[in-house]
C-alpha cells in the first residue's frame, strides 16, 4: 500500500474544521454516558430489520406504506477506493465509493424508524473516511462520529424524523469537496409511514423505483492534453484539486460513467407502469427532464412534507439535494432522461435511457406524413 505524505487521520485537514469535528465526537461520547435508561430500553425493545443494499439504479425491497410501528433498520456499507473508467476516451479516475458504486446505494426507511449503519473502511484503502447524512439531526450529520481510518469500522444510529429524499456524502476534515467529487455520495429516502400523498391528499404509489446519482468529475490532463493516470487516490489529490478549482468538470455523468444507464444498462418499464425516479446531485445544481414524458408528481427538493408540483417538464434540484419524480408511462419507446443543461447531457455525459414496452397509442401521437419530398 502506498505510503502517503499526510496523516491518515487528518488527511490534509484544516485545523479549524478538524477541531470542530473532534469536539463533536467528544461531546457525543459524553452524551452516551448520560443516556437515560428509558431511551436505551425503548430502542432495545424495537424490532430490527436487516437490509441488504443493492447497486443503483436499483433500490432494495421496501414497503411504501409502513406496517407496524417504528423499527431499527440495519444497513452495512463498505468503503472502496477504486479506479473507474469514465468513458471510451481513456479517462479514468480514482473514485472513493460507498459499497463500490457511484453513487452509493439508496437506503429506504420510514418516518419514525431508526437507521443504523455499520460503516467499514478496509485496511486496503489509503484514506480516512466518514459519512454526513443530510436526513439526520445532529451536528455535522454524523460526520464527527464516523471518522474511520483504514482498518476501522463504526456504527451510527439516527432517528428518521424528516420525510423526504436526502443526500449523504463523505465529509472528512479538510477534504470534503475532494471526496464528494470522487463519487462518495448517495441518498436516503424517508417515506411517510402512511405513504406518499399528492396535493389533494390522494395516495401516490409507484410500481418500481430507480435511483440516479448525477456526478461531476474533474480529470487532470498532461501537457499534451491527454488524460493523466494515477496509482492511487492520494497520488491524484494535488492534480485533481487544481482541476476542481476551475469549477469546470470534465465529465458530468449518471451513475458513475458515460453510458452507465444507456444501451444494455437502460432502465426498463412498461406502458401503464408508474415509475419513481430519485435523482441526487451532491455538489452542483441540475435540472432533470424526461424527453417525451412529464413529472406527474415532483418533489424537486425532495421533501415529502411539501405538496408535490404536477405536470412539470423540467425541475430544478439544487446542489447538495435529492429530488423525486413520479410518472406513469403512456407510450412505448426509448425515452431519454437527461440533465437539461444540454451541454452537460450530450457533451459531458449526463444522460440515461428508459426503454418502455407496450402498445402505441395513435391518439397521443401519430406521424401524419412521413418525411417525403416537398
Amino acid at each position: 500500500m502506498t505510503s502517503l505524505s499526510f496523516s491518515r487521520r487528518t488527511v490534509l485537514a484544516g485545523a479549524a474544521i478538524a477541531g470542530a469535528m473532534t469536539q463533536v465526537r467528544q461531546a457525543a461520547a459524553e452524551t452516551k454516558a448520560v443516556l437515560t435508561p428509558a431511551s436505551a430500553t425503548d430502542i432495545a425493545q424495537l424490532p430490527r430489520q436487516k437490509v441488504k443494499l443493492v447497486d443503483p439504479p436499483f433500490v432494495h425491497e421496501h414497503e411504501q406504506v409502513a406496517t407496524g410501528g417504528p423499527k431499527v433498520v440495519e444497513f452495512e456499507m463498505t468503503i472502496q477506493e477504486k479506479k473507474i473508467t469514465l468513458d471510451n476516451s481513456g479517462a479514468t479516475y480514482w473514485a472513493s465509493t460507498f459499497n463500490g458504486t457511484v453513487p452509493g446505494p439508496l437506503m429506504v426507511v420510514h418516518e419514525g424508524d431508526y437507521l443504523e449503519l455499520t460503516l467499514i473502511n478496509p485496511d486496503t484503502n489509503e484514506l480516512m473516511h466518514n459519512i454526513d447524512f443530510h436526513a439526520s439531526t445532529g451536528a455535522l450529520g454524523g460526520g464527527g462520529l464516523t471518522q474511520i481510518n483504514p482498518g476501522e469500522k463504526c456504527v451510527l444510529r439516527w432517528k428518521a424524523t424528516k420525510p423526504g429524499v436526502f443526500v449523504y456524502h463523505c465529509a472528512p476534515p479538510g477534504m470534503v469537496a475532494f471526496h464528494v467529487v470522487s463519487g462518495m455520495n448517495g441518498a436516503v429516502m424517508v417515506l411517510p409511514r402512511e405513504g406518499l400523498k399528492g396535493r389533494e391528499g390522494e395516495p401516490v404509489h409507484y410500481d418500481k423505483v430507480f435511483y440516479i446519482g448525477e456526478q461531476d468529475f474533474y480529470v487532470p490532463r498532461d501537457a499534451d492534453g491527454n488524460w493523466k493516470n494515477y496509482d492511487s487516490a492520494g497520488e491524484s489529490y494535488e492534480d485533481v484539486v487544481k482541476v476542481m478549482r476551475t469549477l469546470t468538470p470534465t465529465h458530468v455523468v449518471f451513475n458513475g460513467a458515460v453510458g452507465a444507464l444507456t444501451g444494455d444498462n437502460a432502465m426498463k418499464a412498461k406502458v401503464g407502469e408508474t415509475v419513481a425516479f430519485i435523482h441526487s446531485q451532491a455538489n452542483r445544481d441540475t435540472r432533470p427532464h424526461l424527453i417525451g414524458g412529464h413529472g406527474n408528481y415532483v418533489w424537486a427538493t425532495g421533501k415529502f412534507g411539501n405538496p408535490p408540483e404536477r405536470g412539470l417538464e423540467t425541475w430544478f434540484i439544487p446542489g447538495g439535494t435529492a429530488g423525486m419524480m413520479v410518472y406513469t408511462f403512456e407510450q412505448p419507446g426509448i425515452y431519454a432522461y437527461v440533465n437539461h443543461n444540454l451541454i452537460e447531457a450530450f457533451e459531458l455525459g449526463a444522460a440515461a435511457h428508459v426503454v418502455v414496452e407496450g402498445e402505441w397509442n395513435n391518439d397521443l401521437m401519430t406521424q401524419v406524413l412521413a418525411p417525403s419530398p416537398i
